[in-house]
Protein backbone atom coordinates (compact mmCIF):
# COMPACT_ATOMS: atom_id res chain seq x y z
CA UNK A 1 0.00 0.00 0.00
CA UNK A 2 3.00 2.46 1.02
CA UNK A 3 4.26 1.65 -2.78
CA UNK A 4 0.89 2.75 -4.11
CA UNK A 5 0.77 5.94 -2.19
CA UNK A 6 3.87 7.11 -3.41
CA UNK A 7 3.18 6.36 -6.91
CA UNK A 8 0.39 8.66 -6.77
CA UNK A 9 2.18 11.01 -4.79
CA UNK A 10 4.80 11.46 -7.47
CA UNK A 11 3.67 11.38 -10.29
CA UNK A 12 2.10 14.68 -10.16
CA UNK A 13 4.67 16.21 -9.58
CA UNK A 14 7.11 14.88 -12.58
CA UNK A 15 4.29 15.28 -15.16
CA UNK A 16 4.22 19.27 -14.65
CA UNK A 17 6.95 21.00 -15.73
CA UNK A 18 9.49 22.48 -13.29
CA UNK A 19 9.91 26.12 -13.04
CA UNK A 20 13.19 27.12 -11.61
CA UNK A 21 15.14 30.80 -11.39
CA UNK A 22 18.82 31.49 -12.84
CA UNK A 23 21.41 31.02 -10.16
CA UNK A 24 22.48 34.40 -9.33
CA UNK A 25 25.26 35.46 -10.30
CA UNK A 26 25.18 34.04 -13.65
CA UNK A 27 25.05 36.06 -16.97
CA UNK A 28 21.87 36.96 -18.50
CA UNK A 29 22.25 37.03 -22.31
CA UNK A 30 19.69 38.02 -24.48
CA UNK A 31 19.63 39.25 -28.36
CA UNK A 32 16.42 41.25 -29.33
CA UNK A 33 14.82 44.09 -30.76
CA UNK A 34 13.24 46.89 -29.70
CA UNK A 35 9.90 48.56 -31.16
CA UNK A 36 12.24 50.99 -33.35
CA UNK A 37 14.11 48.26 -34.96
CA UNK A 38 17.43 48.60 -32.57
CA UNK A 39 19.05 45.37 -31.98
CA UNK A 40 19.45 45.25 -28.07
CA UNK A 41 21.20 43.31 -25.91
CA UNK A 42 21.65 42.33 -22.62
CA UNK A 43 24.99 45.19 -23.11
CA UNK A 44 22.65 47.75 -24.25
CA UNK A 45 21.99 49.20 -21.10
CA UNK A 46 25.67 49.34 -19.54
CA UNK A 47 25.52 51.20 -16.09
CA UNK A 48 22.02 50.43 -14.99
CA UNK A 49 20.45 47.65 -13.56
CA UNK A 50 17.64 45.81 -15.64
CA UNK A 51 13.80 44.91 -14.79
CA UNK A 52 12.83 42.28 -16.97
CA UNK A 53 9.60 40.66 -17.54
CA UNK A 54 8.56 37.68 -19.89
CA UNK A 55 4.52 38.00 -21.24
CA UNK A 56 2.61 39.50 -23.88
CA UNK A 57 0.27 41.44 -24.64
CA UNK A 58 -2.82 39.91 -25.22
CA UNK A 59 -2.81 38.58 -21.45
CA UNK A 60 -5.97 38.99 -19.81
CA UNK A 61 -4.36 39.17 -16.25
CA UNK A 62 -1.08 39.02 -14.86
CA UNK A 63 0.72 40.44 -17.43
CA UNK A 64 -1.03 44.06 -17.29
CA UNK A 65 -1.16 43.57 -13.22
CA UNK A 66 2.48 43.00 -13.23
CA UNK A 67 3.36 45.76 -15.74
CA UNK A 68 1.84 48.49 -13.35
CA UNK A 69 3.66 47.05 -10.49
CA UNK A 70 6.92 47.30 -12.42
CA UNK A 71 5.64 51.21 -13.19
CA UNK A 72 5.27 51.61 -9.54
CA UNK A 73 7.90 50.60 -8.61
CA UNK A 74 9.67 53.29 -10.77
CA UNK A 75 8.10 55.51 -9.32
CA UNK A 76 8.55 54.63 -5.98
CA UNK A 77 12.46 54.60 -6.42
CA UNK A 78 11.82 58.46 -7.75
CA UNK A 79 15.06 59.68 -8.58
CA UNK A 80 17.13 56.18 -8.19
CA UNK A 81 15.31 54.83 -11.22
CA UNK A 82 17.09 56.78 -13.36
CA UNK A 83 19.92 54.08 -13.15
CA UNK A 84 17.01 51.19 -14.31
CA UNK A 85 15.61 49.96 -17.34
CA UNK A 86 12.61 48.21 -17.11
CA UNK A 87 12.26 45.70 -19.81
CA UNK A 88 9.32 43.93 -21.29
CA UNK A 89 10.07 40.85 -23.06
CA UNK A 90 7.51 39.47 -25.57
CA UNK A 91 6.53 35.68 -25.66
CA UNK A 92 3.99 36.34 -28.82
CA UNK A 93 6.11 38.07 -31.36
CA UNK A 94 3.37 37.20 -33.99
CA UNK A 95 0.49 39.44 -32.72
CA UNK A 96 3.08 41.85 -30.46
CA UNK A 97 4.13 43.85 -33.29
CA UNK A 98 6.58 46.79 -32.47
CA UNK A 99 3.58 49.52 -32.97
CA UNK A 100 1.30 47.48 -30.84
CA UNK A 101 4.19 46.86 -28.09
CA UNK A 102 4.91 50.67 -27.61
CA UNK A 103 1.12 51.68 -27.70
CA UNK A 104 0.65 48.97 -25.11
CA UNK A 105 3.69 49.93 -22.75
CA UNK A 106 2.73 53.64 -22.98
CA UNK A 107 -0.19 52.95 -21.05
CA UNK A 108 1.53 51.63 -17.95
CA UNK A 109 5.06 53.90 -18.23
CA UNK A 110 6.52 55.22 -21.47
CA UNK A 111 9.87 53.89 -19.52
CA UNK A 112 9.32 50.20 -19.62
CA UNK A 113 10.89 49.30 -23.32
CA UNK A 114 9.44 46.49 -25.20
CA UNK A 115 11.54 43.85 -26.97
CA UNK A 116 10.75 41.45 -29.42
CA UNK A 117 12.76 38.86 -31.98
CA UNK A 118 12.02 35.59 -33.80
CA UNK A 119 10.44 32.71 -31.86
CA UNK A 120 14.33 31.17 -31.63
CA UNK A 121 15.80 34.35 -30.37
CA UNK A 122 12.38 34.80 -27.66
CA UNK A 123 12.52 31.00 -26.93
CA UNK A 124 16.64 31.62 -26.46
CA UNK A 125 16.21 34.45 -24.59
CA UNK A 126 13.33 32.60 -22.27
CA UNK A 127 15.38 29.32 -22.16
CA UNK A 128 18.21 31.30 -20.48
CA UNK A 129 15.94 33.25 -18.25
CA UNK A 130 14.92 29.90 -17.32
CA UNK A 131 10.86 30.77 -18.34
CA UNK A 132 7.99 28.43 -19.46
CA UNK A 133 5.53 29.44 -22.03
CA UNK A 134 3.62 27.30 -24.02
CA UNK A 135 0.81 28.36 -26.60
CA UNK A 136 -2.89 27.34 -25.97
CA UNK A 137 -5.86 27.54 -28.57
CA UNK A 138 -8.87 28.92 -27.57
CA UNK A 139 -11.95 27.57 -28.75
CA UNK A 140 -13.04 30.76 -30.37
CA UNK A 141 -9.92 30.13 -32.92
CA UNK A 142 -7.31 32.59 -30.78
CA UNK A 143 -5.05 31.98 -28.36
CA UNK A 144 -3.66 32.08 -25.13
CA UNK A 145 0.03 31.65 -23.51
CA UNK A 146 0.78 29.80 -20.48
CA UNK A 147 3.98 31.13 -18.79
CA UNK A 148 5.74 31.48 -15.64
CA UNK A 149 5.31 35.07 -14.10
CA UNK A 150 8.34 35.70 -12.55
CA UNK A 151 10.19 39.20 -12.19
CA UNK A 152 14.27 39.57 -12.96
CA UNK A 153 16.62 42.13 -11.84
CA UNK A 154 19.63 42.12 -13.32
CA UNK A 155 23.07 43.73 -12.05
CA UNK A 156 25.15 46.59 -13.73
CA UNK A 157 27.49 43.69 -14.34
CA UNK A 158 24.94 41.71 -16.05
CA UNK A 159 24.52 39.14 -13.58
CA UNK A 160 21.04 37.61 -12.15
CA UNK A 161 20.45 39.11 -9.19
CA UNK A 162 17.19 38.14 -7.99
CA UNK A 163 14.12 36.27 -9.03
CA UNK A 164 10.92 37.62 -7.40
CA UNK A 165 7.41 36.64 -8.10
CA UNK A 166 5.11 38.69 -9.72
CA UNK A 167 2.55 38.63 -6.98
CA UNK A 168 4.08 40.68 -4.56
CA UNK A 169 3.40 44.33 -6.09
CA UNK A 170 5.35 47.06 -6.87
CA UNK A 171 6.50 48.09 -2.76
CA UNK A 172 8.82 44.28 -3.28
CA UNK A 173 10.21 45.08 -6.87
CA UNK A 174 11.45 48.77 -5.47
CA UNK A 175 12.16 46.97 -2.18
CA UNK A 176 14.50 44.40 -3.95
CA UNK A 177 16.34 46.94 -6.25
CA UNK A 178 16.75 49.18 -3.68
CA UNK A 179 18.36 46.69 -1.07
CA UNK A 180 20.47 45.12 -3.94
CA UNK A 181 21.58 48.37 -5.26
CA UNK A 182 22.45 49.55 -1.22
CA UNK A 183 24.58 46.29 -1.13
CA UNK A 184 26.38 47.41 -3.80
CA UNK A 185 26.05 44.48 -6.25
Amino acid sequence: MGLVLLAVLVLPKSAAPQITSPPEGSNARFALTAADGTAITEQSYRGKWLVIYFGYTFCPDVCPTTLMDIAGALDTLGPRASVVQALFITIDPKRDTPSILTEYLKSFDPRIVGLTGTPAQIALAAKNFHVFYERRDTDDGNYLYDHSSFIYLVDTDRKFAKTISSEGGSKQIAGALSALMNAGR
